[in-house]
């Protein structure tokens, strides 16, 4: 764990996650529900894998479509995500995703001492489909993604402080996206290197693995 602080307890009133990569990995589901998408459809060639869904994770969800199929006709490109969006929710309602080491019992920490909240760039029914699957749900008093109104994961962050009328937040994720929408909103941002991403800069904290949050906060 590294900061840039001397100490950040007690520095915040409230903790908002990033979803993919820093509270859980759904890659391997995720992969294997867009592959049987594929399959209802005879004009995506390219077999989808674990790599190919990790090198998109993050990003809004129109745009990752557009950057696995820069070429396709916008129609079927689109038709192909409805089909994608859908098999994703049927197969993570099934099976679920890995959740952090330590997961559990560092939300309970937190929550302690913390309001705690969710913003992702994911459809409608993902953070639900989390929540489902998640042991300590209840202590997520909110959550906001790209699915809801198709706005950027800045304004989205904005919106749960406005909303929940928090004074001192800190977003915690995993990729350079999360450190920008994370400071176009004001708020401090803490790195989950174990993620998906590279940061090298504009984190008041690292973190290597989710347990390290109970040290650091």
């Amino acid at each position: 764990m590294q900061t840039d602080a001397p100490s950040l307890k007690d520095k915040f009133d409230s903790v908002i996650f990033d979803l993919d990569g820093t509270l859980w990995d759904s890659t391997g589901n995720v992969a294997l529900a867009w592959e049987r998408a594929r399959q209802q459809v005879d004009y995506v060639d390219t077999p989808v894998t674990v790599e190919s869904v990790r090198a998109v994770t993050g990003m809004a969800y129109d745009l990752i479509f557009e950057m696995l199929l820069p070429d396709m006709d916008a129609e079927k490109r689109d038709y192909f995500k409805a089909i994608c969006a859908k098999s994703e929710i049927d197969t993570l309602d099934e099976l679920g995703g890995d959740l952090y080491p330590g997961l559990m019992e560092t939300i309970q920490y937190l929550a302690s001492k913390y309001k705690l909240y969710i913003v992702s760039n994911c459809q409608n029914g993902y953070i639900e489909t989390f929540l489902g699957h998640c042991p300590v749900a209840d202590y997520f008093l909110g959550h906001q993604c790209y699915g809801t109104k198709g706005r950027p994961k800045a304004e989205n962050i904005k919106d749960i402080v406005n909303d929940h009328d928090l004074k001192a937040p800190v977003y915690v994720g995993d990729t350079t996206g999360d450190r920008d929408s994370a400071a176009k909103a004001g708020v401090p941002f803490i790195y989950a290197s174990y993620g998906f991403g590279k940061v090298d800069d504009g984190m008041i904290a690292t973190i290597g693995e989710f347990g390290e949050l109970r040290e650091l906060l």
